[in-house]
């Protein structure tokens, strides 16, 4: 064998024909290499789906709640906790909300016993809340002033409830909260930081305090139990910190806030540990199919024993021989290398469209992906290749 060319003609002339044996080779290199690719670019599609909500939807949101402290069974918020909030400098803008609970939500009187089972959120709320939230509606109008001054029983209803309700756009409608009839004015958008919203109704504070609040006093206003705040961008945990004080004047207990995109960032760092150990998993393949690699071509070296002993006979050294199987081995590599990459690529873009998330490939992915392949295979090839250079062509004709 003179040259190169001859050598690497005959290490892809081995594998052509065992086609059989050739393709489990594969499989290992191809589906670790795959299992890789698929775990970072499904996680970075994720992060990168992730960074564009939020920078859609802000990082500066956060939700101040009642505790214990302001009440014991329903707590609640100080009836000047607005005026209080707006002391920070901080804020951008505010909203407040009253969590209404046993109110049975039906889109007629029919449905009841249906709904009866599945608690349906009511919240009383106030006009800015679509504002602060940064959020739209769909179809119809908000709570206004009107609607407080005159005790209109006025409704607005998330996404989700209006799916449920089979609702159309612009359609006189009308659902029960509590045997009371309400006219749906408007469905909200997602709230993509606040799901529970998509499947709300929202009324007006005058309105949950003539039907459903009973109070001491009649003057007695509804209290708020959370507030929806947009502070400056980069001063949220300043802001979050001062609110503590400026609405319970500087109790620890009284309140809780949370900053809203925090909860995405946990997501992302989970999403990170998946990713760590599939990654490993997929190295763990690799690796076990280095040695399913090691394992055939040892086979295959007594197999074709009476080749390499002719071949020794007529001259080729040691030094060719092994050549030959390594160079066997690194195609192994570099065909399940380039063939798990693209399994890997498919089961990203798959998952993606799935998920609805952008498509995000690095591009090292790529040439990383397939030099692991042949590593890993020349690595698993260098003991048959030794093993093969080995043989005295005497030995072959005991083992063949």
């Amino acid at each position: 064998m003179k040259t190169a060319r001859d050598l690497l003609r005959v290490a892809v002339t081995g594998l052509y024909a065992r086609k059989v044996r050739t393709l489990l080779l594969l499989l290992g290199p191809m589906i670790g290499v795959a299992a890789i690719i698929a775990a970072v670019g499904l996680t970075d599609s994720a992060k990168g789906d992730l960074k564009a909500k939020v920078n859609q939807l802000g990082t500066n949101l956060i939700e101040v709640a009642a505790s214990s402290s302001f009440g014991s069974k329903d707590p609640t918020l100080p009836e000047d906790v607005i005026p209080r909030a707006e002391n920070v400098l901080t804020l951008k803008s505010v909203a407040q909300i009253r969590e209404l609970s046993n109110i049975v939500v039906t889109p007629y009187n029919e449905a009841t016993d249906k709904y009866e089972a599945v608690p349906i959120p009511v919240l009383a709320s106030d006009t800015r809340l679509p504002s602060v939230l940064e959020v739209k509606l769909i179809s119809g109008r908000w709570l206004n002033g009107f609607d407080d001054s005159t005790v209109t029983r006025s409704a607005v209803i998330g996404i989700g409830l209006a799916r449920q309700f089979s609702y159309l756009p612009g359609e006189v409608r009308t659902i029960e909260l509590d045997g009371i009839r309400y006219g749906v004015v408007g469905v909200l958008s997602e709230v993509e930081l606040e799901p529970s919203f998509d499947n709300a109704v929202f009324i007006s504070f005058p309105s949950a305090k003539a039907d459903f609040v009973t109070t001491a006093k009649e003057s007695d206003k509804v209290l708020p139990n959370k507030l929806y705040v947009r502070s400056v961008v980069g001063a949220e945990k300043i802001t979050a910190e001062a609110l503590r004080v400026a609405i319970n004047l500087g109790g620890q207990d009284e309140l809780t806030t949370d900053i809203k995109s925090e909860a995405l960032q946990l997501a992302a760092q989970s999403d990170q540990q998946i990713k760590l150990i599939v990654v490993s998993m997929g190295i763990l393949a690799s690796i076990v199919g280095g040695v399913g690699i090691a394992n055939v071509m040892s086979i295959s070296v007594i197999q074709r024993s009476a080749e390499i002993g002719i071949r020794r006979a007529l001259g080729h050294t040691r030094s060719i021989i092994a050549s030959q199987f390594l160079l066997e081995a690194l195609f192994i590599g570099l065909l399940g290398g380039i063939c798990g990459v693209v399994l890997g690529i498919l089961s990203i873009f798959v998952g993606a469209t799935i998920a609805g998330w952008v498509f995000v490939l690095a591009p090292w992915l790529i040439p990383a992906g397939i030099a692991l392949a042949m590593v890993i295979s020349v690595i698993a090839g260098l003991y048959p290749s030794v093993r093969a250079a080995r043989l005295e062509p005497l030995e072959t004709l005991r083992l063949g």
